[in-house]
């Protein structure tokens, strides 16, 4: 959906880098660079997280030994890949068995749960290992210890004020942890243990007369998720990423991956970091929001392509339902905004929506479409399950507000209120019971009530010449990247005169432009935009885009992306 917001322009120096296209060189200025990032594996920060050295010494004994290793994920992206992930890497360092699970969203909900590890199947484990959860799992890690595991937490979420009981925790996010990436996703904290697990046996001649497992054949699963899992890419993450990305683009990737790009449209040779975010990534998300993430992970583990292929196809079957469920939870939502917008008789401070028959692995998509459209902090309810006295609740805030430390304040002056929650800043979960539905809603108001909040304004790297608008430039800033969260993407703005247009896919805009002061036109996508630029539409638009490659049917084509309509600006040529 296309929002009308104000913009900066970015002023950076004049900075030239050799062999740089200039409008690059110009964006990585503007980003605090005075040179081309070096993303090679060996400026790669070395694994000094806290807790890596027991863990890489339970995890080491338990190889050397035979032992049983359970792997115990998370039901997003994040967690699938930093499952997949930890089961390849122990197992080509020569675990004799390493099994994994992952929660069901329904049945247990978030974390290593009690009632997750009553289901853990004889044998018992002797090392239980989490990925991208654990480290709020205090009950969880006590029952599992209880029944003689050793308890590895890997995780990269906010700590609560206790920390589990487990025999090692890696996480940057630790108090006192000096790593230098608090950015890590769940599968980046992953890798880092296999780093340190992979140098403690070879200190320990484990590999003599053995293949050294080549750990970096794994970094297409890091990238994966990390990118998903929308974690700041910071330098540590984009050199991660970077390398994930150069090999699925030379084909060195998983059957798994490759499938689901494949299975979603994406050329593997020119595959980017949004591939990862929009295509990738939400097949994947998909098992986990509505049946068992599972078979994502079965996907990622596939050892063939014809597995793989199969299992990205049901993924894509689930995204594609996925797609139909939020869209009518979108319309029930959208309502709900306009009735309390009415009511207050002016803009919302911010929302929670609710409705009974709402899926519960959907609603932070919807919170989040309607966190884009406000541009306020949104809760979405739906039951724990069909007729559920409880229920869960997704939040999201926009840049500026700390959703956490929101539910935090709530939790302080309406103790009992909230049965449980966690997250960071942008995103988080809660649950509580359906009759405190209203109590929560009022505090939820009173505490957003005192917050401050300003137009949109988005930072821009200005405005292209019409020289500019080229597949030269356009391949520049692909092969810049990657890009993401923390990095954006190059972001332009000027003023275009419309030359065409038609609505394609009911839901979007095609364009035909033409950059004032130049002659030549440019062809421009708008997405999810019909409806809304089509409304009115002026001769001369004032927008933000990014400029990219189209590549179809063997024509590869510089193609205007538009973001936003910039608010206050004049509507037609002056």
């Amino acid at each position: 959906m296309i929002r009308s917001v104000h913009i900066h322009r970015r002023q950076p120096p004049a900075v030239a880098m050799d062999g740089v296209h200039p409008v690059l060189a110009r964006v990585l200025a503007g980003r605090g660079q005075d040179e081309v990032p070096d993303y090679s594996l060996q400026r790669l920060l070395p694994p000094t997280l806290g807790g890596l050295d027991a863990a890489a010494d339970i995890l080491a004994e338990a190889i050397r030994a035979g032992q049983r290793i359970l792997v115990v994920g998370d039901f997003d992206a994040d967690g699938a890949t930093g499952t997949a992930l930890a089961v390849r890497a122990l197992t080509a360092m020569g675990a004799r068995e390493v099994r994994w699970m992952v929660p069901d969203r329904f049945r247990h909900g978030y974390g290593l749960s009690p009632d997750l590890v009553a289901e853990i199947d004889a044998p018992c484990p002797d090392v239980l290992v989490t990925v991208d959860q654990g480290v709020s799992s205090l009950a969880g890690v006590a029952a599992a210890r209880a029944l003689g595991m050793r308890v590895i937490v890997t995780d990269h979420h906010l700590p609560g004020p206790e920390l589990p009981a487990a025999e090692a925790i890696v996480n940057p996010n630790l108090p006192g942890e000096g790593f230098g990436s608090t950015a890590l996703a769940g599968v980046g904290v992953m890798f880092y243990t296999a780093m340190a697990v992979r140098a403690r046996l070879r200190e320990l001649g484990w590999f003599d007369g053995r293949a050294l497992p080549r750990l970096d054949a794994l970094l297409d699963l890091v990238a994966l998720g990390t990118v998903a899992d929308l974690v700041p890419l910071d330098a540590n993450n984009r050199r991660l990423v970077y390398q994930g990305l150069a090999r699925m683009r030379a084909g060195r990737c998983s059957h798994g991956v490759r499938a689901l790009l494949e299975v979603a449209g994406r050329n593997l040779r020119h595959v980017q970091a949004s591939d990862m975010g929009f295509a990738a990534g939400p097949r994947l998300n998909a098992a986990g929001r509505l049946e068992d993430m599972g078979i994502g992970i079965r996907c990622l583990l596939a050892d063939s392509e014809s597995s793989a292929r199969t299992l990205a196809g049901q993924l894509d079957a689930l995204n594609s339902q996925r797609k139909a469920i939020q869209a009518d939870m979108q319309k029930l939502a959208e309502v709900q905004a306009d009735k309390a917008a009415t009511e207050l008789d002016g803009p919302v401070q911010g929302l929670c929506v609710f409705d009974p028959d709402w899926h519960q692995g959907v609603v932070g998509l919807v919170a989040g479409r309607l966190m884009e459209r406000l541009q306020r902090p949104v809760v979405a309810f739906a039951p724990a399950e069909p007729g559920s006295a409880e229920l869960k609740g997704s939040c999201r805030s926009p840049a500026g507000l700390h959703m956490r430390d929101l539910l935090v304040e709530i939790d302080t002056r309406c103790p009992g209120l909230i049965d449980r929650f966690g997250g960071h800043a942008r995103a988080a979960g809660l649950s509580l019971a359906r009759d405190r539905l209203e109590a929560f809603r009022d505090g939820f108001e009173r505490c957003v009530a005192d917050q401050v909040f300003t137009d949109e304004v988005v930072l821009t790297d200005g405005a292209l010449a019409p020289s500019e608008f080229t597949a030269e430039t356009a391949e520049a800033l692909e092969q810049g990247g990657p890009w993401g969260q923390g990095w954006p993407e190059p972001l332009f703005d000027g003023r275009f005169r419309v030359v065409e247009r038609r609505i394609v896919g009911q839901a979007h805009l095609k364009l035909k432009l033409q950059p004032e002061g130049g002659d030549a036109t440019i062809d421009g996508i708008a997405f999810r935009a019909a409806g809304v630029l089509d409304r009115d539409l002026a001769e001369w638009l004032d927008l933000t885009y990014r400029l990219e490659l189209n590549r179809w049917r063997g024509q590869v084509m510089p193609q205007i992306n538009v973001q936003h309509q910039v608010a206050g600006a004049a509507s037609s040529k002056e």
